[in-house]
């Protein structure tokens, strides 16, 4: 059974299909409940492979009530992807809000330490432990006009290294996925015709988060795969 922070947002619906055509039990979250009944209506899977619940991930006791309502309907979690995000800049560091920083620190970083901690026991107890952050090449390549995002991803990489040195050698794992930015079957449909040569397909990115749930993976702890042109 795999957990999804974030399901509602542009690469949540592309990566819960593609989980769940390889026959994993899917339980998203998002802030709307609306946003949930609607991609359970597109995703048309069974019930008994279908948990969606809205939850605020800024509140450490919810992310864990959670979890909790998770393993009491499914008897155990196996696997948390955090599709978390959000984004603010273009302006240099010196002029750019703080605000900025405020909103981003609670999106990018908060909800990583609050589903990693409220999780962590399960990832570890199932045979099959795995955690993914989707992360963005800013993190290690920071620009001044995006300051904040760069900082914030690079704190929310840190969290999940640190998450991946704990666990033992042939348990769980913690791995990060980087990308530039992500083309989404939306931007497609709004943008006909328009390239996105720096853009990683969202189909791509399921793909990536597929393998890396899966036992092929089951030696590959701590690494950041890189899906950018370069």
């Amino acid at each position: 059974m795999i957990a999804i922070a974030g399901v509602g947002g542009g690469l949540g619906p592309v990566a819960a299909e593609r989980l769940a055509a390889e026959g994993a039990i899917i339980a998203g979250t998002d802030r709307s409940q609306e946003t949930l009944d609607s991609l359970a209506a597109d995703l048309n899977l069974p019930p008994e492979h279908w948990d969606g619940r809205p939850v605020d991930l800024l509140d450490e006791e919810a992310a864990r009530a959670w979890c909790a309502a998770l393993v009491e309907r499914f008897g155990r979690v196996d696997g948390l992807l955090h599709l978390v995000g959000g984004w603010r800049g273009g302006e240099p560091l010196h002029e750019a809000p703080l605000s900025d920083w405020a909103l981003l620190h609670d999106l990018l970083i908060r909800t990583v330490q609050h589903t990693t901690r409220a999780f962590h026991d399960q990832l570890v107890a199932s045979e099959h432990g795995r955690f993914v952050l989707v992360s963005a090449k800013q993190a290690q390549n920071p620009t001044n006009a995006n300051a904040a995002y760069a900082a914030a991803k690079a704190a929310a990489e840190a969290w999940t290294l640190a998450l991946a040195d704990g666990f033992e050698p042939g348990g769980a794992t913690a791995n990060i996925i980087v990308v530039e930015a992500i083309l989404t079957p939306r931007m497609r449909e709004e943008n006909p015709g328009e390239d996105f040569p720096t853009f990683t397909p969202a189909e791509d990115i399921a793909a990536a988060l597929a393998f890396l749930c899966s036992d092929a993976a089951e030696k590959m702890n701590g690494q950041r795969f890189a899906l950018t042109i370069r």
